[in-house]
Order: structure tokens, then C-alpha cells, then sequence
């Protein structure tokens, strides 16, 4: 198909294309913002009638919210919406460059609207959690006696980045990542909206929509950006029009990358070790893959196994530690993208090995005796007869040494014996011969047997 100029095909035509859109700085993502809750496409979990924050915002009952969630998945068009709902000006601060007198400015700002037009103000704070607790603490007041109805977004978990006092008078609520469904009818929306482009100008393969679709991890940001760049660096066909492949698509988006905030990466560590926990070898390659292609710190992953080894495999296995160990050492050495064999080899072995939490539960259970009970005081024949005055008081006086007598000795070794390492059934793996040699020593203290 033959291609010419696009600023000349442009001009040729004389079309009707709005050639500010062609001009105007806002990315195509601010340009289709919606502007209510029926042009709003995703969150039905939460927006869907009847559901808790759709009824808030339709009765006009809210004081403040707090709208956690990744990139890219609304958080600022439904603070903008909510605006429109309940005719409030809108009125949007950064958590990155906003001060404190920023706050206080609009602050005055809002409780003068009220008096003056009787219109209450919702004040937008874009990534809240870049707010330290000062600038948080100095929202309270005026959230309290309603002079502003805050909405706070933030990609981090509000839990740990918003101050308790300002948590406890919002509602919360976590907008997940857009299905592919919706954001193929974002794209599709975009196609022929004239504040985009003139109906007709775009045409896109319905095999490069899908592959958007996929491609943004539930970005709708992400996937918007991506065909405006196709779009604008594409040339205008004879007929006038632009025409969008998958292989377009492809280079605008260049590289698939995981969705992985604080959140995913926490959320992600804890799918990765339940996945081996539970034996899906499967499972626990897919979500090393994941913190792979979202660029993880190799050695927090090796960390990890190697923490995994002891915690749940431990005897029943205790190769696995060895294993991990040197996977641990092989990837400080080999780096990526070498690592990633080594990574996987050390994770199929853990998540398919024999389980066990008995070493784990063991110094935990110890731990709490030593941290809430009485310190036992130690058998004066296991104490060290070397020490001041360790003659003198008997330290070590009837000690029984174990390699003199077989390997095995029947004494005191805990001043009130109480069980720690307690391997359940007949034991896994390696853990059943510890077992039976376990069982075959505790016959020996019940016999009183000395020599062995």
C-alpha cells in the first residue's frame, strides 16, 4: 500500500481532525478520561450498583477515601467522577511536590467556596503515601470538622504508608488491575472517539488490540500510551487513514513487563514460597519467571530458598539446604541471565522435595519457653568444669561421655525435660530414619540403659 507525508496527506485532504488533538501535550490517557461512572470501565467489584463505594458516592455519605491500586487502573478518573457526582470542586495536590502550605492554601481555599457558594471541595492527593506524617497529620483537622472531602490514591499498601488516625476515618478501598476485556474496550473506545481522532482515521487489527490487551498487564495508561505512539509515528496511507498491525503494536509497546508494586512484590515472595510449600513445581517456576521479568533482586529470591530450605523441608530432606546454599553462592557469581537456571534448579528441587516444619517449629516453640518461662537453670554435669569455679562447685562432676559408651548416654541434659523437635507419624523423607533412631533412644531412657 502506498504511503505519503502525513502533514501533507493532512493538508491534502483537508480533514476534519481536530489538529489540536495532534498538538495538545495531554497524553491521549488524560485526553479519554471519563467523566461518569457509565463511561468508566473496570472496578465492578466497587462500582457495580449496589456496591459499598458506588452507594457512598450516590447518597453523597462520605467524609474521606483512600483508593489503593497499581498503575494505571483509574484511581484518578473515579476521584474525578466522584467529584462530578456530588458537585464538589475538584481540586488535585501531589504527594511528591505539594507542601504543607500548599495544603493549607487550598485548605482556605475550600472553606471560603463553602461559605461563599455553599460547594464543598474534594481535595485530590496523588500518590498520598509520598506525604510524610506531618503533611498527613495536617490533613485531620480539616477532614474532621468537613471543611474538604479528601481522596487520597496511592500505589502502596495504605496500611503501612498512611497514618493510622487518617486511615481510621476513610474508607478504603483497593481497585485491582483491568481485565483484558476491558482494556480491548478502552482501546476499542479510543479508535473512534473524536477527542482522539477523527472516526475512521485509526484502523487497528483486531490481533494488535489483542495483543495490547495482554501485553499492559491491566495498564490502561499503559496500553492508551502505546497506541498513541503506533498512532503518531505511523504514516497516513493514500486513502488517508492509519493503519495499526500487531507488529506496530509490538514496537510500542516493546516489552511485556509484570505488574509488580510493593504490594505485587510481597504478594508475588508469598505465592513463590507457598507455591514450593505446597509442591506445585509448576506453580513456583511461574512466579520465579514473574519476579525475574519484573527485576527482582536475584539474591532476595536465592534468599529465599534458602530460608525455604530449613524452614520447610529441613530434615526431610537435607540436601535441599546444601543445595540452596550453593545456588545462593552460584548466583552471586554467575549473574543474570545465567542465574536464572540456577534459580530454577534449586526451586524444582525444593518444591518437589519431602516436607517438614519440625526443625522450624521446634526452635519457635523454645524460643517462647526461653522468652516466658523461667530460664532452666543447667545440670551442674554439663556445665563447664574449665570455668571460675567450676571445680569447686562440681561443674561437670558425673558427665557421661557419649563416645565412650556407644555414642549414645542416658543423663539429664535439661534440668525439667520437655519435648521440642517432635517429628509427626513415621516422619518424611530422611525424617523417618531420624524417627526410628529418635524412638530407639527414647527405649534406651526408658530401660535406664547406660552403655549402648
Amino acid at each position: 500500500m502506498e504511503q505519503v507525508d502525513f502533514l501533507s496527506a493532512f493538508d491534502k485532504q483537508n480533514s476534519d481532525i481536530d489538529t489540536a488533538v495532534w498538538t495538545n501535550v495531554q497524553p491521549l490517557a488524560a485526553r479519554l478520561r471519563p467523566k461518569s461512572f457509565d463511561e468508566y470501565v473496570g472496578q465492578k467489584h466497587l462500582l457495580a450498583p449496589g456496591k459499598l463505594l458506588r452507594r457512598a458516592v450516590e447518597a453523597d455519605r462520605f467524609s474521606s477515601i483512600i483508593l489503593s491500586g497499581p498503575p494505571g487502573v483509574g484511581k484518578t478518573s473515579l476521584a474525578e467522577i466522584i467529584a462530578n457526582s456530588t458537585n464538589s470542586e475538584f481540586v488535585r495536590l501531589s504527594g511528591v511536590t505539594s507542601s504543607v502550605a500548599d495544603i493549607r492554601r487550598e485548605v482556605a481555599n475550600a472553606v471560603t467556596r463553602l461559605q461563599l457558594h455553599s460547594k464543598r471541595t474534594i481535595l485530590f492527593v496523588d500518590e498520598i503515601h509520598r506525604f510524610n506524617k506531618s503533611q498527613q497529620d495536617s490533613l485531620l483537622p480539616d477532614v474532621e470538622n468537613g471543611n474538604i472531602r479528601l481522596i487520597g490514591a496511592t500505589t502502596h499498601n495504605p496500611v503501612f504508608y498512611v497514618v493510622g488516625a487518617l486511615l481510621s476515618r476513610s474508607l478504603v478501598f483497593q481497585l485491582e488491575p483491568l481485565s483484558e476485556d476491558d482494556i480491548r474496550t478502552l482501546l476499542e473506545r479510543a479508535i473512534t472517539n473524536p477527542k482522539a481522532w477523527s472516526d475512521g482515521l485509526v484502523q487497528v487489527d483486531d490481533d494488535a488490540i489483542d495483543f495490547l490487551a495482554t501485553a499492559c498487564e491491566g495498564d490502561a495508561r499503559r496500553a492508551l500510551n502505546a497506541l498513541e505512539l503506533a498512532v503518531s509515528t505511523t504514516p497516513v496511507n493514500a486513502d488517508g487513514t492509519i493503519h495499526i498491525t500487531i507488529a506496530t503494536a509490538h514496537e510500542s509497546i516493546q516489552r511485556k513487563i509484570a505488574s509488580y508494586g510493593d504490594d505485587g512484590h510481597y504478594d508475588t515472595a508469598s505465592a513463590f514460597i507457598k507455591s514450593m510449600r505446597g509442591s506445585d513445581p509448576d506453580a513456583a517456576i511461574y512466579y520465579l519467571a514473574k519476579m525475574l521479568n519484573a527485576g527482582e533482586d536475584i539474591r532476595f529470591i536465592a534468599r529465599r530458598i534458602v530460608i525455604f530450605a530449613s524452614e520447610d523441608i529441613g530434615n526431610a530432606d537435607p540436601r535441599a539446604l546444601t543445595l540452596a546454599v550453593s545456588a545462593m553462592q552460584g548466583v552471586d557469581f554467575v549473574g543474570l541471565p545465567e542465574a536464572r537456571i540456577i534459580l530454577a534448579q534449586a526451586v524444582t528441587y525444593c518444591a518437589t522435595a519431602p516436607k517438614s516444619n519440625a526443625s522450624y517449629m521446634a526452635i519457635n516453640k523454645a524460643l517462647e519457653d526461653v522468652e516466658k518461662n523461667r530460664i532452666q537453670p543447667i545440670p551442674y554435669a554439663l556445665r563447664d568444669p574449665h570455668s571460675a569455679g567450676g571445680k569447686e562447685n562440681q561443674h561437670g562432676k558425673g558427665y557421661i561421655y557419649p563416645h565412650d559408651t556407644g555414642g549414645f548416654a542416658v543423663q539429664d541434659y535439661m534440668s525439667v525435660p520437655v519435648k521440642y523437635y517432635n517429628i509427626p507419624g513415621k516422619g518424611i523423607g530422611y525424617e523417618m530414619k531420624i524417627k526410628e533412631r529418635l524412638d530407639y533412644f527414647d527405649s534406651l531412657r526408658k530401660q535406664g540403659v547406660k552403655n549402648e
